[in-house]
């Protein structure tokens, strides 16, 4: 029987969950998660509850439960670098290591590295990590999206006309958001 770790207690890790309960394999569940999620709960033969950036217990987790390899859900674990950790315990994972996962958890780093290769799709942009010409280069721009460097859940990306109408209210922004970021991509 193939035993598997899953960290991450989203829907998407609960989608994960289902599928690997499918399999014709059987395989034996175990899932570490930020919170609970009942579906996925119901789904795994164990469960332990704990912090994403607590590597030692998820790796611990992992080996009190057999597990041959863990699959890696969020982007918070990613971060932290679980991947490489787990790799480091001799636990094969699912998911990009720490270097990797930053074109997901940095969008300066991401964007810097469209523009470098000039790879097509990348937006005029800019970073900047005070406020000092946000506000020139926003005047050159037809709209204004902001994105604050790192993970932010989701909710990071402020666009013109849905969260705010002004570039004054987007240069306010941009202030709030170097307050708790390292920078800000407009």
């Amino acid at each position: 029987m193939t035993r598997v770790l899953l960290v991450g207690n989203g829907a998407r890790e609960h989608a994960i969950a289902e599928a690997i309960a499918r399999s014709a394999r059987n395989p034996f569940l175990a899932a570490f998660m930020k919170t609970n999620n009942p579906g996925i709960a119901s789904l795994a033969a164990e469960v332990r509850i704990g912090h994403y950036d607590a590597a030692g217990a998820i790796i611990a987790f992992a080996k009190e439960t057999g597990s041959e390899f863990a699959v890696i859900g969020p982007e918070d674990p990613l971060n932290q670098g679980i991947v490489d950790d787990l790799m480091a315990a001799g636990i094969p994972a699912v998911g990009p290591t720490k270097a990797l996962a930053r074109l997901e958890t940095s969008k300066s780093f991401t964007r810097n590295l469209l523009e470098k290769y000039r790879i097509p799709g990348n937006p005029l942009f800019r970073n900047f990590s005070s406020i000092e010409g946000i506000e020139a280069f926003c005047a050159e721009l037809p709209g204004i999206v902001l994105k604050p460097d790192g993970l932010t859940g989701g909710k990071g990306v402020l666009v013109q006309d849905d969260h705010f109408q002004t570039r004054a209210e987007a240069l306010e922004h941009c202030r709030d958001i170097l307050k708790t970021h390292p920078s800000v991509t407009v």
